[in-house]
């Protein structure tokens, strides 16, 4: 009897436990996506400085991406992209869907929103005066 009990106690805490370890798992994976994306912006403005030549950044909706190329007035196509999880929308300022890192460090700046399953979102702000990439919990 006491054995029937153990289990069913043991049973009870597994099926409390389980969607919240779920829950946890989904969000490691999206802070994941979302550092990556911050990571990638980061790199551009170092690649900027380091070459001496403005780079932009642009959101590709369509394609799920970010793309990195140089400047407006350089013939180079895309030098990098970052694909971007299909379980994340994307969305930016509607005019601001790019963001210019110059070789000074600074930026033309913008603001992405990162949309997570759920009610969940994150914002990605570029800093247009320092070209500074933060992320922040922003509201749903």
């Amino acid at each position: 009897m006491e054995l029937v009990v153990v289990l069913a106690i043991l049973a009870v805490v597994a099926a409390v436990v389980a969607p919240a370890v779920g829950r946890g798992a989904d969000d490691v994976r999206v802070r994941a996506e979302l550092a990556g994306v911050a990571g990638f912006l980061r790199a551009a403005r170092e690649h900027a400085v380091a070459r001496g030549q403005a780079l932009e950044v642009t959101l590709d909706r369509e394609g799920h991406a970010l793309l990195r190329r140089p400047g407006r007035d350089a013939e180079e196509g895309v030098q990098a992209s970052r694909a971007v999880s299909p379980l994340l929308r994307l969305a930016a300022n509607p005019l601001r869907s790019r963001v210019t890192f110059l070789p000074q460090g600074m930026s033309s700046g913008g603001r992405f929103r990162i949309g997570a399953p759920g009610p969940r979102a994150y914002v990605i702000t570029v800093d247009p005066l320092t070209g500074r990439v933060t992320t922040h919990r922003g509201a749903s």
